[in-house]
């Protein structure tokens, strides 16, 4: 373990109105203040808003609180899927944290993964599955695009709840690898992931990841739970002392915990004028503290707020 990784035609135009909103604030901009991402969310709609689905929602339990994940089933279907399972079943109740490495990951799962005699026995889900990198663009799978040049990407945007990425000549879009992304640790053999083992980024989007690992969503509360966690001394961040590891006390879906013991949450829609506005409060940072506005933003430098939903 040590030495291994383990690792629609309305969007559109919502984004378009988001370009115009910030020409029109470059060509009056003396006469009329251009939003923040404070304002947007402050004057923002309740249709703006969804609220997190209980089957796609996760809860890592550990003592010093709950991190909450979102999964993509669009991206990873099968990934997905392995993981309610693993979780139904039990399986990272009382597995540990194993791994934080600065500015990379935080990564959790067996500590006896890689020693069949001693590993967790898995019951009903499977220990591993073939890849799941990307997926074939489609009616499924919407899209807001940036209008910015990436490095990483033909197109980058929003799909969902989530950064994205995608190659129309491939025909093929997958998750982009922000801060928050959580992925499926695997061995050099891409199909030797299942989501046994777990990981979040928690540090300056490793977009090189992307297409080389199976993403199966992100982090929407609970990054602070994370990010500040002891750093590992041995290689990779790994942790050289099993009482240095932090103990995961349960992990289970939202829809199995019973509704005043959830934690209400829900996110601005990527698919609406609003988003379209904060995504240009971010391209062109006009408030009084930024003299020089870029008029150039990258996917995972737009956050899609969250917040505790309204009663």
């Amino acid at each position: 373990m040590k030495n291994r990784f383990r690792s629609l035609g309305i969007a559109c135009a919502a984004a378009l109105a988001g370009m115009a909103i910030g020409s029109a604030y470059a060509a009056d901009g003396a006469s009329k203040k251009p939003p923040t991402m404070t304002d947007v969310i402050k004057n923002s709609k309740p249709s703006d808003w969804h609220a997190l689905d209980p089957a796609n929602t996760l809860y890592l339990d550990l003592k010093s609180g709950r991190v909450v994940i979102e999964l993509a089933p669009e991206f990873a279907p099968n990934h997905v899927a392995n993981v309610k399972a693993l979780v139904h079943e039990g399986y990272f109740d009382g597995l540990a944290i194993l791994r934080v490495q600065d500015n990379y990951v935080v990564q959790w799962g067996d500590p006896d993964g890689e020693d069949k005699t001693k590993q967790r026995a898995i019951k009903t889900a499977k220990r591993t599955l073939k890849a799941e990198f990307s997926m074939p663009i489609g009616d499924k799978i919407p899209f807001v695009r940036l209008p910015d040049v990436d490095g990483y990407a033909a197109q980058t945007g929003f799909s969902g709840d989530f950064p994205s990425a995608r190659d129309p000549k491939l025909g093929q879009a997958w998750l982009a690898h922000c801060y928050g992304t959580v992925g499926v640790g695997r061995d050099l053999d891409v199909d030797t992931g299942g989501g046994t083992e777990l990981y979040a980024v928690i540090g300056q989007a490793p977009r090189w990841l992307e297409r080389n690992i199976t993403t199966v969503g992100r982090v929407v509360q609970g990054m602070d739970l994370l990010s500040s966690l002891p750093r590992g001394a041995a290689a990779m961040g790994f942790y050289d002392k099993p009482e240095q590891r932090v103990k995961i006390e349960r992990v289970r879906l939202a829809a199995d915990v019973p509704a005043a013991e959830r934690v209400n949450l829900e996110v601005m829609r990527t698919d609406t004028p609003a988003f379209a506005t904060l995504i240009e409060s971010r391209r062109n940072r006009i408030d009084e503290f930024y003299k020089v506005p870029l008029g150039h933003v990258d996917v995972c430098s737009v956050p899609i707020p969250v917040r505790a939903a309204t009663p």
